[in-house]
């Protein structure tokens, strides 16, 4: 009986370990690193049409102040006005991507902009929720960035 439970144990966990792999192919990982790459490299460029390529129709963004961006239009007019009116060079480095279901995944990162004349950077975090389109390119439906309350570095 004990053998019985172990076996039936052992192919559950082994099942779902299956499961959790067969959810991304080989290069997912590095893909969806690359829409946020991508992103980063869009801004700084500040091109409405590299960053609006990125993002799915409906995509949203909640920024650290609290301002919902709905849409992809939105969510490219911000992005520009943000760059504006925060200038500085901006660099997110992804710490980790986890895949949910296939096609979903999200990327957790730090997220810095470093004033244009020096001085301290603004540090936060930024969590991007990616999908694969039917196309099978990458596109970044939602965006929440967020200021630590406790020291990062």
């Amino acid at each position: 009986m004990r053998l019985l439970v172990v076996l039936a144990l052992s192919s559950v966990v082994s099942l779902s370990l299956d499961a959790q792999t067969a959810v991304r192919a080989p290069d997912d990982d590095a893909a969806v690193r690359e829409v946020v790459r991508k992103y980063v490299d869009a801004r700084e460029k500040r091109d409405p049409k590299l960053i609006a390529a990125l993002f799915t129709p409906d995509a949203d963004q909640i920024t650290t102040s609290g301002e919902w961006r709905r849409g992809r239009d939105h969510v490219v007019k911000g992005a520009l006005a943000s760059s504006q009116g925060n200038p500085g060079t901006r660099q997110i480095t992804v710490e980790a991507v986890r895949f949910l279901a296939p096609g979903v995944a999200i990327a957790d990162g730090r997220y810095e902009i470093r004033a244009p004349q020096g001085g301290e950077p603004r540090r936060m975090w930024t969590t991007f929720v990616v999908m694969r389109e039917g196309s099978g390119e990458w596109r970044v439906a939602a965006i929440r960035n967020m200021v630590p309350t406790v020291a990062t570095r």
